[in-house]
């Protein structure tokens, strides 16, 4: 039987990963343009020793084995004791369902770790999140929020930053994001719908900042973001219509991964930010 999703890939927060599963196969892509092909294998006895001493279920191992294209090109190469039948069924199984897919896929992931506020215990920022309930007991118990690096997504310095060599705007929002956490930092499991967003912040980091300073810094980060945050199933209007204007400066990022936007909010704006990512790209 196959199975297809979506789910937020973390830590740290870096867009909405579209996953189709066939037995022990299955396939990822970013942007339904190349799907990455995987084969889970069977635990190790060290791993099945470890899984009975922690207490925790086995984890998957996958290990990656070629690519799919959209167009149905195929770059496979399977090790020697997967060259089973019953595989080759699997990933005919999951070609086919390529084949024919219709993206965005839902979003599964409703098991969120939050890093919690040290002054209230609100929801800070998203940590992690799963599909299932008991892949909660492989994550590790960090509460530390990550921020995506600079060298994967850059965000432009003012000249005052330029000229006192100041760190990445990423860096800064992330040891922000920490220093708010506590000394003591917490964080907890929560379960919840994607449109439930009352108690949580809808950009899987908050906005509400008592400093000016500080909360210009947060916005410059989300902002630079906002290509990956309109992968986001649950935003409301208001969220996605101010993303999708911040992400008129990121025009080529957007191309690639429109696709996979479960909505738009402003058509008219979609359609000439694809345009200049048409004109850029030749």
């Amino acid at each position: 039987m196959v199975r297809s999703y979506s789910k937020r890939r973390l830590s740290p927060y870096s867009g909405q990963v579209q996953v189709v599963e066939a037995g022990s196969v299955r396939a990822m892509t970013m942007d339904g343009e190349l799907w990455e092909v995987q084969l889970r294998l069977p635990p190790g006895e060290e791993q099945k020793r470890e899984s009975e001493l922690r207490g925790i279920p086995l984890r998957r191992r996958y290990n990656i084995i070629g690519t799919i294209a959209k167009d149905g090109r195929q770059r496979l190469g399977l090790p020697p004791v997967a060259r089973t039948a019953e595989i080759y069924r699997q990933l005919e199984e999951l070609a086919d369902c390529l084949a024919r897919i219709s993206l965005p896929l839902p979003a599964h992931d409703r098991y969120e770790y939050w890093l919690l506020d040290e002054r209230d215990e609100s929801p800070l920022a998203l940590i992690f999140a799963c599909t299932q309930a008991d892949q909660m007991a492989l994550y590790p118990n960090s509460p530390e929020w990550s921020a995506l690096p600079a060298a994967r997504m850059a965000v432009s310095a003012t000249v005052e930053e330029q000229k006192s060599c100041a760190p990445p705007v990423n860096y800064r929002v992330e040891r922000l994001v920490n220093e708010r956490a506590g000394w003591n930092p917490r964080a907890c499991w929560f379960q919840r719908s994607p449109s439930e967003t009352t108690r949580f912040p809808p950009l899987l980091l908050t906005e509400d900042w008592d400093n000016e300073a500080d909360h210009r810094l947060c916005q410059r980060y989300l902002q630079r973001q906002a290509p990956r945050l309109l992968m986001l199933h649950g935003l409301g209007h208001d969220d996605r219509l101010r993303m999708e204007r911040a992400a008129r400066d990121n025009a080529l990022e957007v191309q690639r991964f429109y696709p996979v936007y479960p909505k738009v909010a402003d058509e008219k704006l979609m359609t000439a930010i694809r345009v200049e990512a048409r004109l850029r790209s030749t």
